[in-house]
């Protein structure tokens, strides 16, 4: 079985949490993507998937999550999480998400199209 690395984040401002629409998957979502190899690590993915998806540049913050999902073609996807902050930056849409929104921790919970993103979220907000 291949495994696919992936990193995201969860992004914290101000007590609030974003969460992105995808249109492609027309699904809300915590940003994440696929390492790449011109990534140092992981923590350089997340952070540049957040820059491309969302336009803001963020720090990690302890600590990360990780979870496993299958994907088709008998892989899995394992994507690390971490809490983020906003260090600058502003949305802009783009091809892969069109849409973010700043929610509470609970509106976000409610939002968000995937369980395991609510797990993520749940265990990097403790």
């Amino acid at each position: 079985m291949t495994i696919v690395d992936a990193a995201g984040g969860v992004v914290v401002r101000d007590d609030m949490v974003l969460v992105a629409h995808r249109p492609y998957y027309d699904d809300w979502t915590l940003p994440k993507g696929k390492l790449d190899v011109d990534d140092a690590d992981l923590a350089a993915c997340a952070l540049r998937e957040m820059w491309e998806e969302t336009g803001y540049r963020c720090t990690l913050r302890e600590p990360s999550v990780t979870v496993t999902y299958p994907i088709p073609g008998n892989r899995t996807k394992r994507v690390t999480y971490w809490r983020m902050t906003v260090d600058s930056g502003a949305f802009v849409a783009n091809t892969e998400v069109d849409e973010v929104r700043w929610l509470s921790p609970p509106d976000a919970r409610t939002l968000l199209t995937h369980g395991l993103d609510r797990e993520v979220l749940d265990q990097l907000l403790r």
